[in-house]
């Protein structure tokens, strides 16, 4: 099995739940607040270690942050990597309608503080038939990826949240990139999924993608063929994490060998189950859950 190295965030996330989300100029009272580990890069890491995978996660904690290791550590993650910032860490504000849709405001804070010589110890011991899994809530991206590729990694890389940053990285290092249709659409110029995929197997022809569509599922595209996968129907309770889980899924059963039917398979039924739950982290299942999860058919 291929060892995973996710090099991410990690936040601490207020979670407020609404009625609605608040309006411009609108006082609006919760009807609770959770506090929760999260961050793209943590709740990666933990969706692929509770998938079965081998996962190091590599980042930076603030001063206030030491749950989120210990988050990481109870489900399998090796935290040897992490440093640790004298300032704040980064934190999401996030609101969650009673559908389960939710709006999120994010604070960088220690994410955007980590430096090249702890990039450079984090890959030190990670080479060729290794993943690499970067989203874009750290800085030094670039350095990360261009360093990863040196040493034979295979990146994969989650362009979330979308900003102007992204075309200036050196993508075309990137081994599987994994989007939506609003970062597709930002990254192609254009709004039609297949012109999307058409765009950019163009643009970088050894890359394999990864189009994740919401509720019609997602499609992969590796060059030769193109796969789809329906989504698991389940009562929505929180959508936080269901991106972040199907993720890590998908790239934890990569690395086990899997073939990607089956990854996709697997990391949309993980997907359903951590929306039926509240929470970021804490709603992500274990591979046996998945497994033994009794689910109906996946919609086309």
């Amino acid at each position: 099995m291929s060892r995973i190295l996710s090099y991410g965030s990690l936040n601490l996330d207020y979670v407020y739940h609404v009625p609605h989300f608040v309006a411009p100029g609108e006082t609006l009272s919760p009807t609770g607040r959770d506090l929760n580990c999260g961050g793209k890069g943590l709740n990666q890491s933990i969706a692929a270690a509770r998938a079965g995978g081998t996962v190091f996660h590599a980042g930076k904690i603030g001063r206030d942050g030491r749950l989120l290791a210990d988050a990481l550590e109870d489900s399998g993650v090796d935290v040897s990597l992490l440093s640790e910032s004298q300032g704040p860490n980064g934190h999401a504000i996030i609101q969650v309608e009673p559908g389960g849709q939710n709006c999120i405001l994010l604070y960088g804070g220690s994410n955007r503080e980590i430096t090249r010589e702890e990039t450079d110890r984090a890959l030190e011991a990670f080479g060729p038939g290794d993943y690499l899994v970067l989203q874009n809530e750290i800085n030094g991206l670039d350095y990360i990826m261009e360093q990863a590729a040196r040493r034979g990694v295979s990146i994969v890389f989650n362009p979330s949240p979308i900003d102007g940053t992204i075309s200036s990285l050196p993508l075309e290092l990137v081994s599987l990139l994994v989007f939506n249709e609003i970062e597709g659409a930002a990254l192609a110029g254009c709004q039609d999924e297949e012109e999307i995929l058409n765009r950019l197997r163009s643009r970088w022809p050894d890359c394999r993608l990864l189009l994740t569509l919401g509720s019609r599922g997602c499609v992969y595209d590796d060059g030769v063929s193109r796969l789809r996968q329906g989504i698991y129907q389940v009562k929505a309770v929180d959508t936080t994490a269901a991106g972040d889980t199907f993720t890590g899924y998908f790239v934890a059963c990569l690395a086990a060998g899997m073939e990607p039917g089956q990854c996709l398979d697997l990391a949309a039924r993980a997907s359903a189950i951590a929306v039926s739950r509240p929470g970021a982290a804490p709603s992500i299942p274990t591979m046996e859950e998945v497994q033994n999860f009794a689910i109906p058919s996946p919609s086309p």
